[in-house]
């Protein structure tokens, strides 16, 4: 995903990636989230940045030369490293929040949810669909203007 020249060759990395996370769910039998992972991931962030993918119509004389391509990735790597073990720390103390284990069901869960974690979900779409909008302005500024049939 990081290492493809096309776009679209990315989002179908992306496509891989939340697939297999939804298959780990799957192996470690949380069905609730292996669904909401093929639904809300697979379903709706990876075909909505298919479709702005698409209709952005990058070329390859358009993207950027990256020349220190290695040299970024490792040191995002290093930033996020931290936060990522935070957030696992985090999660894996999640489920006492809820009930003892044995009690967690799907009615919990979506219980939780939308009445603990809405404002948390909007904010997260809002984000999503800012950073697709500007994506498709910026990359409309670039591309040359068409002749208006008359």
């Amino acid at each position: 995903m990081v290492w493809s020249h096309q776009p679209l060759f990315s989002a179908f990395g992306f496509l891989i990636a939340m697939l297999a996370l939804a298959g780990l769910f799957g192996l470690l039998n949380l069905q609730f989230l292996a669904l909401a992972q093929i639904m809300v991931a697979v379903g709706a962030v990876v075909v909505l940045t298919m479709l702005t993918i698409l209709s952005v119509n990058a070329q390859e004389k358009q993207l950027p030369q990256e020349p220190h391509k290695l040299r970024w990735f490792i040191i995002s790597t290093v930033i996020v490293a931290p936060f990522t073990y935070l957030l696992y720390a985090t999660l894996s103390q999640a489920y006492t929040h809820f009930m003892p284990l044995e009690k967690v069901t799907v009615k919990v869960i979506g219980k939780s949810l939308f009445s603990e974690w809405v404002f948390a979900f909007e904010i997260i779409s809002i984000l999503l669909l800012t950073a697709m909008v500007g994506a498709i302005v910026i990359a409309r500024k670039h591309l040359p203007k068409q002749k208006a049939c008359s």
